[in-house]
């Protein structure tokens, strides 16, 4: 039963939403940026639930009718939008299930509840038909735009909407989370916080993700033997790399914190304050053999490679590049 005390951190987010809802000054239109699995949808279904339920409180009571079709997804009027491109949310999808729909009055609360996921999906023209209704919605509709990304909404329909960012989560409380919720062990749990970098979403994937397991092996097999490889097997390494290719940030990381273990280690000879503790007699090595300028030059790189790969380069080259700079150091 999802409520405001389940969202984890997100404070300021959490009490202005629930200041609104108690001053009844909950506005016609908002937008939730965060990164992906930050929890986005999360707090936007809680915060329909809460405005829907029928004690009307700051809090959901998950007792009354409203609160038990909304926990299983059939409060009927709290709408999610969908869309059938898979990239692009268009101006039908907006005009279909929006503005055609707001004008008719809520089924059986006080309110209607639009949320939209993927917001920055919207092109241009779906945006300005969404402008409208922003412009002059109907006094019971209430619009929940999520996004990854807000820069990619026009500046118009910002200036028509509160927008609210999703702070990372202290990694503290993420670890907290996973141990107590998940019953990850420590050192997996130290592991699944270091990538998940304040991502609450991302923390619960990685922790029961048998795909990161594999792929943080590799990465690490791959840091391991580098120095002794032959170009034909590097060329191999990133072939396999590419099967992961929706992973490759993960990827990326798991050699950046690799290096970063490596950076600590040479500077305070501890290794408790390591990520990869359990490696320590490799990372000892690396850090024997390298100097400090040679493990900066790495981790840059590997900075530059996720810049190159966002930027669309040629995925061989970039990681071939990659791995050359790391065997150079």
């Amino acid at each position: 039963m999802a409520k405001f005390t389940d969202i984890i951190g997100q404070e300021q987010l959490k009490e202005h939403l629930q200041n609104a809802i108690s001053m009844n000054k909950v506005s016609h239109a908002y937008i939730i940026n965060g990164e992906r699995s930050s929890g986005k949808e999360f707090v936007a279904k809680v915060f329909a639930k809460t405005l829907q339920c029928e004690k009307g409180g700051t809090e959901a009571c998950g007792e009354c009718h409203s609160c038990k079709q909304a926990q299983s997804g059939n409060q009927p009027d709290i709408i999610y939008i969908s869309h059938e491109k898979p990239n692009t949310i268009s101006v039908e999808d907006i005009r279909a299930q929006i503005n055609n729909d707001i004008v008719i009055k809520p089924y059986s609360s006080p309110r209607k509840v639009y949320i939209m996921n993927e917001g920055e999906k919207m092109t241009p023209q779906a945006q300005n038909a969404l402008l409208k209704t922003l412009e002059e919605p109907p006094e019971y509709a209430v619009i929940l735009i999520l996004t990854t990304n807000v820069d990619s909404l026009l500046p118009t329909v910002l200036s028509r909407c509160v927008v609210l960012n999703m702070k990372p989560v202290p990694d503290k409380k993420v670890k907290e989370f996973l141990m107590k919720e998940l019953e990850v062990p420590d050192y997996k749990a130290d592991i699944c916080v270091a990538f998940a970098r304040g991502n609450i979403g991302k923390a619960k994937m990685l922790a029961s993700s048998e795909e990161f397991d594999k792929v943080k092996e590799e990465a690490i097999t791959l840091v391991k033997y580098i120095n002794d490889m032959e170009i034909s097997e590097i060329v191999k390494a990133i072939k396999k790399i590419s099967e992961y290719k929706f992973e490759i940030t993960d990827y990326l990381d798991i050699l950046s914190v690799w290096y970063r273990d490596v950076l600590l280690f040479k500077a305070t000879k501890d290794a408790n304050s390591m990520i990869f503790r359990d490696e320590i007699q490799y990372i000892r090595k690396v850090a024997d053999r390298s100097t400090y300028e040679g493990i900066e030059t790495i981790v840059k790189a590997l900075q530059q490679a996720k810049r190159r790969l966002d930027a669309n380069v040629n995925f061989d080259l970039t990681m071939e590049l990659l791995l050359l700079t790391i065997q150079e150091n």
